[in-house]
C-alpha cells in the first residue's frame, strides 16, 4: 500500500482536496494531508465545493504536520510554496518529495459567489492534477509491480 502525505500551510482546504480526491480514486492508499501551521477547521467553501463534486471532505480535519514525522511516506506532496519552503524541516522518512503548486482559494475576495467560482476551479485543477499523479506514480507502479 502506498503512503502519501500532502502537505499546506493551513490544512483547510487544497491539501484536503487533494487527500480526499486520491482517496476517491483509490481506497486502498493510505493518504492523509496536514498543515504546517493547521488551520482550526475546514474551510466552509472547501467543504461546499467537494460535496458539488461528490468527494466530501466534511469529515476531514485539520492535523499538524508534526503527528506524521514519526511515520515512513511514499510521498510527501507540497500543494502551496509555503509549505514547500518549510518542508525541509520534515523530517519523518520519505521516499519520494513532489511539489504541486495551486493557488490558495482561501484568498479569494468578492461575494459568496465569486469565491466559490474561485474554490471551484481550484477543485477542478487539483481534481486533474492529482489524477494525473495517480496514473503517472501509483497506477503504473503497481502495474509494474504486479509484473514482477
Amino acid at each position: 500500500m502506498k503512503k502519501i502525505l500532502i502537505l499546506c500551510t493551513g490544512n483547510s482546504c487544497r491539501s484536503k482536496m487533494a487527500q480526499a480526491f486520491l482517496q476517491h480514486l483509490d481506497a486502498g492508499l493510505y493518504v492523509r494531508s496536514a498543515g504546517t501551521q493547521p488551520a482550526h477547521c475546514t474551510h466552509p467553501l472547501a467543504m461546499e465545493v467537494m460535496e458539488e463534486a461528490g468527494v466530501p471532505i466534511r469529515d476531514l480535519q485539520p492535523h499538524d504536520v508534526k503527528e506524521f514525522t514519526h511515520e515512513e511516506w511514499d510521498f510527501v506532496i507540497t500543494v502551496c510554496d509555503h509549505a514547500r519552503e518549510t518542508c525541509p524541516a520534515f523530517v519523518g522518512k520519505v521516499k519520494h518529495h513532489l511539489h504541486l503548486g495551486f493557488p490558495d482559494p482561501a484568498q479569494a475576495k468578492g461575494t459568496k459567489d465569486e469565491q466559490l467560482s474561485v474554490f471551484r476551479a481550484t477543485r477542478e485543477h487539483i481534481a486533474l492534477t492529482f489524477s494525473e499523479f495517480y496514473h503517472q506514480y501509483i497506477q503504473e507502479s503497481h502495474g509494474y509491480e504486479k509484473r514482477l
